[in-house]
């Protein structure tokens, strides 16, 4: 739990607030960027919450944080946010909020699937979020986009019985078990509306997940920098290869979507698939250069 003794001072005054645990994941400033904002090594608040839909906001934020680092002088509204969990965010997905500190607040997010029901990426396996996750069907896959995100994967498979897909280059000891292991570079249909594609890179066994051919889920590997104004990708992040990461954004290029959910970074969505196309050209031009 978040410590008043512990606020950083760059908080603007108020109930709300955001203390030295903060590890500065983006997870707050990403659900509302109205209220908080990215200073420096940490987040901090710069406008407390002028309204009811502001407070219910900033208490889902503060539930999302994969540390307790946000912290409120009054809890009034806490449980009304936390039922607004699995939340949707259109297309038939929903963001599973409760990220967790071991994925450095990776965003999880929930399909209701007549297939069985997906999660893509694990968040933390707070009581509440299962029940309600079981309440809507359960899960039935688990897909990790690469090793940096697999939180809570034991206990998700625990409580749901579910499949869990990771690629073989991404195991180590604690996903070796998973049911779904996959090989190589070529991608493979999970179902009718499902398609893996391996992206390595920013880890050798990376991987993307698109949806429907409208949503493709990106882990770590592509992103929306508000900063820069385009689709992005870290070299300084690439724990891998970061040519092997371009080859792999390339190869995004070849399939039809419209909207990218990363685990870190912002999401975003084109009018098109052609337009979605244009961006990523765009992005690959500008990660071309030099670093």
């Amino acid at each position: 739990m978040a410590q008043r003794s512990r606020a950083y001072p760059d908080n603007v005054p108020g109930p709300l607030f955001v203390d030295a645990s903060c590890i500065d994941c983006g997870t707050c400033y990403g659900m509302a960027p109205a209220l908080f904002r990215e200073a420096g090594d940490h987040s901090a608040v710069h406008r407390q919450p002028g309204d009811a839909a502001e407070r219910h906001r900033a208490l889902m934020a503060l539930l999302a944080c994969p540390t307790g680092s946000i912290g409120t002088d009054d809890k009034a509204g806490i449980e009304a946010a936390a039922a607004a969990f699995p939340e949707p965010l259109g297309d038939g997905v929903f963001f599973c909020g409760y990220t967790s500190s071991r994925s450095y607040g990776a965003w999880s997010y929930f399909v209701p699937r007549e297939d069985g029901n997906l999660l893509v990426d694990s968040p933390r396996a707070f009581p509440g979020l299962l029940d309600r996750l079981e309440a809507q069907g359960g899960v039935a896959l688990l897909v990790l986009s690469h090793k940096d995100d697999v939180a809570d994967h034991a206990r998700l498979r625990a409580r749901f019985g579910c499949a869990r897909v990771l690629h073989e280059a991404d195991l180590e000891p604690d996903t070796a078990g998973v049911e779904l292991p996959q090989r190589g570079l070529e991608p493979r249909a999970l179902g009718p509306d499902l398609l893996y594609i391996p992206t390595p890179g920013h880890t050798a066994g990376s991987a993307c997940l698109l949806l429907r051919e409208e949503v493709l889920f990106t882990g770590d590997t592509l992103w929306w920098s508000p900063a820069r104004g385009r689709l992005d990708a870290s070299r300084e992040h690439c724990w891998h290869d970061w040519a092997t990461q371009m080859a792999s954004l390339e190869r995004l290029r070849t399939f039809r979507f419209r909207r990218i959910l990363p685990g870190h970074g912002r999401a975003w969505a084109a009018d098109t698939p052609g337009a979605m196309r244009r961006e990523l050209d765009r992005a690959l031009a500008a990660l071309a250069g030099p670093s």
